[in-house]
């Protein structure tokens, strides 16, 4: 289920028919996403599907595993391929807002980018993540374009969509980030994945619209552990992807939001091996 603007074989085969249209002055269609008509984006920015209603969906950005076949959307890390497969649509897990653990010589080269405070680097301390520094223009167009490098790897390696995790890191920055500039930095990077021919995800942060910055689906972890489901159902409609970590949480919400959107239960560290359930 790529979208055209994935698939290598196609834009110069596209740039052959426009020379040639536009010599004999008939003028070309106008851009449309690749889904059907009523799940197109329809935002102009470039060929892009939005992922089903999904029924069933798993999460593997802690390992790539068999995927069952009546899963119909699949998460991995950008550094996993795709699954590539009729009838899956494939999203792209990247840190857009924070650094990985094994990525911290990169960023040592890039430390201006890092947040800091008395000098020393913001840490979520929770995965032991290093803070981006999203406050100034200037940084967020350098970090969109860094993000948006590993955004364009995805739709080349044949995703669908991207995930940019950690849009709440405002909460855990010590005060330093706003709101407002996580807000101008999920605009960039939503017309950097448009752009690439991706639809793009909500990684969380509840009652918040980010339809309004460019966002098209999300991805809700422990909605159900926290009442949370409907606020991302009211905004994103069917097209919510939401996690489970703990059994009594995954069964109110399949009780609750079954049919409604799509749930699954994993362990905590999403491991190939790892808890994997599906709502009865």
């Amino acid at each position: 289920m790529s979208a055209v603007g994935q698939n290598p074989g196609v834009r110069p085969r596209l740039l052959l028919l426009a020379l040639v249209l536009a010599v004999v002055g008939v003028p070309l269609p106008a851009t449309t996403a690749t889904a059907d008509p009523a799940a197109t984006a329809g935002r102009g920015a470039g060929d892009y599907a939005l992922p089903p209603a999904a029924d069933r969906w798993d999460y593997q950005i802690g390992g790539t595993r068999t995927v069952p076949g009546s899963v119909d959307v699949v998460i991995r890390d950008r550094e996993a391929p795709p699954v590539g497969r009729d009838g899956v649509y494939d999203v792209c897990y990247v840190n857009a807002f924070q650094t990985q653990p094994n990525e911290k010589q990169f960023w040592k080269k890039r430390w201006g980018l890092v947040l800091k405070k008395n000098g020393r680097a913001v840490v979520d301390s929770g995965w032991g993540e290093w803070l981006l520094d999203i406050r100034t223009p200037a940084k967020r167009q350098r970090l969109a374009r860094i993000v948006g490098g590993w955004m364009s790897g995805c739709a080349e390696a044949g995703y669908d969509a991207v995930e940019p995790d950690n849009l709440d890191s405002y909460l855990r920055s010590k005060g330093l980030i706003s709101q407002q500039q996580t807000n101008a930095f999920v605009r960039l990077l939503a017309e950097r994945a448009h752009g690439s021919g991706l639809a793009i995800a909500q990684k969380n942060r509840a009652g918040w619209n980010g339809k309004r910055f460019g966002l098209d689906f999300a991805v809700a972890e422990e909605c159900g552990q926290y009442d949370e489901c409907g606020a991302y159902r009211r905004v994103y409609g069917a097209r919510v992807l939401a996690v489970e970590y703990r059994d009594p949480a995954f069964r109110t919400a399949c009780r609750e939001w079954d049919g409604r959107i799509a749930l699954v239960r994993r362990d905590l560290a999403v491991s190939p091996r790892g808890v994997r359930r599906f709502c009865p």
